[in-house]
């Protein structure tokens, strides 16, 4: 297994340890240097922008003189830098051709090492990796993402499902695996995708709750890493979820997991 690798910096008057995977971008503003990882977390430091972008290495691409993103956080580029995490940076529109091409470059490097030995070869190999979720309640599924010459997540493929996944999908298993979802939906939309790209990536673990019209369901989404270049999914049909509060914490875990924190609460 590849050692994670990780960047030291003085911040809030102490040294600390930042896994460079988890780092969105980089920017300067006002003579501070703020790094910006997943999950909202923010590190200021007085390290330089050229200093950082040695120590990050070329994973990371420079958008304008005082910022710098990982290549695996854009999304897209057009009047902005849109990351996978709904944010958007500003860049140099004049070197546009420029950053285009390196983005291209550096993401199809990334996405051809997406080839693992790990990653099961057959059916037959996914069902046995898989198998304590044969018979589970809840929808899951193993989906491989499909990206375009120019390296946008387009679609994905059922590479693993199980007997509740048919069922919210209202499709046999045999006519799931191996398809592509854009394939079985004509009408698919685009707004799971930004996400799975995300957590096929970035390594991030994220949860939507949305309606999908595709099945004409309001769905709970919780999407993860799994082999590269795959995501894992388990999907629920909200309509069939019943929240039960059993005790007094229920109301401030809530609130916590809507990102609402409560005055008395102090994290630990």
């Amino acid at each position: 297994m590849q050692e994670t690798k990780h960047i030291s910096v003085f911040s809030n008057g102490k040294r600390v340890l930042i896994a460079v995977s988890t780092i969105l971008y980089v920017i300067m503003i006002n003579k501070i240097t703020e790094i910006h990882v997943n999950g909202g977390k923010i590190y200021k430091t007085r390290a330089t922008i050229g200093e950082l972008e040695e120590l990050l290495g070329d994973d990371f691409i420079k958008v304008h003189r005082g910022c710098i993103v990982s290549v695996m956080a854009i999304h897209d580029i057009n009047d902005y830098v849109n990351l996978n995490n709904g944010e958007s940076l500003i860049y140099t529109i004049r070197k546009k051709s420029s950053i285009m091409e390196k983005f291209r470059s550096k993401q199809k490097r990334i996405i051809s090492n997406f080839a693992s030995d790990d990653i099961p070869k057959t059916q037959e190999e996914y069902r046995k990796h898989y198998s304590c979720f044969e018979n589970m309640p809840f929808a899951f599924t193993d989906i491989e993402m499909i990206f375009n010459e120019e390296s946008h997540a387009v679609d994905w493929i059922f590479r693993y499902g199980n007997k509740a996944l048919s069922k919210l999908e209202k499709i046999p298993l045999e006519q799931l695996i191996d398809s592509s979802f854009g394939s079985l939906f004509s009408n698919m939309d685009s707004k799971w995708l930004q996400s799975y790209e995300r957590a096929t990536l970035f390594g991030e673990t994220l949860e939507m709750i949305d309606y999908s019209p595709e099945v004409d369901r309001y769905l709970k989404v919780i999407c993860f890493p799994t082999f590269k270049g795959h995501c894992g999914c388990i999907l629920f049909d909200i309509s069939q979820i019943e929240f039960t509060k059993n005790s007094n914490d229920a109301e401030k875990a809530l609130m916590l997991y809507f990102g609402i924190l409560p005055n008395d609460y102090s994290e630990k």
